[in-house]
């Protein structure tokens, strides 16, 4: 029955192919169907196969000058345009927010259904964080900056009543979702391509490994400041971003710490087959990386807050997948690497790779899709 709707699916950008759009591109394989609209859409034509090659109906802003590159910058203006979408003509409506996706308007003979990557992060919970990152902690901009985000929070509030039903990426988000919207929400992990990280010949290699964006939030200066403190530790660092001058920076004529940029998957995935474990110093919402670590046979050890605590098994389980560390501190990475030596010979790569097959694309088909079609059903017995 749900292949006969009529189905919209909107997402905030598209722009590339990361954990988010990993959500949209199963969604469509459960709704071939579905038309896509968003903010903006400036996808390259060699990533556009994960939308089927779709046409996006997309809102002012993609007109608007730098839009392209700038788009962020058009935040002030995205709830209007979101609400200028047309989706009258859909019976469902699902969408894919971590920002403004959800604001859609629609009617009460439409069922509206919100995947939550997370609510709007630095108009809620991160505002400080956010403000002290893009250094406007004091000064006119300071005070413009925090009232355009107590706008949003009045008008991200008012839009969520118009979500029948949310769906939550972790019971992290879960809790966020309730504290910000006074909402329950189902839990649906994403979809991780475990098939893509397989295991290797199960050798590991005498390193350790980390890989991310380099932005504040992930804070892989942690981990290079704490292995610079254990020198007799080989760490291997993957990643780009603004805060690659500071990372080259603290690693500079260290014996044991090796940067080697960006790298494409399959360099990765080596990567991670041979690593002793993958460290991840995040507080995600859900956390990819370390799924597609396990994947590969590997165990993590990371921050023991967010979405980590809900994909890795911890010593406390009969088959652990990796240890937790309960500060974002070089001392308290220090403590968590000498503990997984200590118990080194609990993990197991099989361990590992059962607890990684938990987020397989077809798990969260089958359980997306059952999600959908139960609330369809209570929609029409309204």
């Amino acid at each position: 029955m749900l292949n006969n709707l009529r189905v919209a699916l909107v997402h905030e950008w598209f722009i590339d192919y990361s954990g988010s759009e990993r959500v949209v591109e199963q969604i469509l394989q459960i709704f071939p169907q579905a038309n896509l609209f968003a903010v903006v859409e400036f996808l390259p034509s060699e990533l556009r196969g994960f939308i089927q090659n779709k046409s996006v109906k997309t809102t002012f802003i993609q007109k608007l000058p730098f839009a392209k590159t700038k788009y962020r910058s058009y935040l002030p203006l995205m709830p209007i345009a979101i609400e200028q979408l047309d989706l009258s003509s859909y019976d469902l409506v699902l969408s894919s927010s971590h920002a403004v996706a959800k604001g859609v308007l629609t009617s009460p003979n439409q069922l509206h259904i919100c995947y939550v990557h997370s609510p709007i992060r630095y108009g809620w919970d991160l505002q400080h964080q956010y403000l002290r990152e893009a250094n406007l902690e004091t000064g006119f901009k300071s005070w413009l900056a925090r009232w355009f985000l107590h706008q949003i929070r009045l008008w991200d509030t008012r839009t969520a009543n118009g979500v029948d039903a949310f769906v939550a990426n972790s019971r992290f988000i879960a809790r966020r979702i309730y504290k910000v919207y006074r909402r329950e929400a189902k839990v649906i992990y994403p979809p991780v391509n475990v098939q893509d990280f397989q295991v290797g010949d199960g050798v590991k290699d005498d390193f350790y490994l980390t890989a991310a964006r380099f932005v504040p939030y992930k804070r892989v200066d942690l981990i290079v400041e704490a292995f610079l403190q254990m020198p007799d530790k080989k760490l291997i660092v993957i990643g780009d971003g603004a805060g690659l001058p500071k990372i080259r920076n603290l690693a500079a004529n260290s014996a044991n710490i090796t940067l080697i940029g960006y790298q494409p998957p399959q360099v990765l995935r080596e990567y991670m087959q041979r690593s002793r474990a993958f460290v991840f110093a995040a507080e995600e919402d859900f956390g990819i990386t370390v799924v597609e670590a396990q994947a590969c046979g590997t165990p993590v050890i990371a921050f023991g807050k967010g979405g980590a605590l809900e994909t890795i098994q911890g010593l406390e389980q009969e088959q652990p997948t990796g240890v937790f560390f309960s500060e974002q501190s070089v001392e308290s990475i220090k403590l968590a690497v000498g503990e997984f030596e200590k118990y080194s010979d609990r993990f197991t790569v099989d361990a590992c790779r059962t607890n990684a097959l938990r987020f397989a694309p077809e798990r969260f088909r089958e359980e997306f899709s059952a999600f959908v079609d139960a609330r369809w059903q209570e929609f029409l017995s309204l």
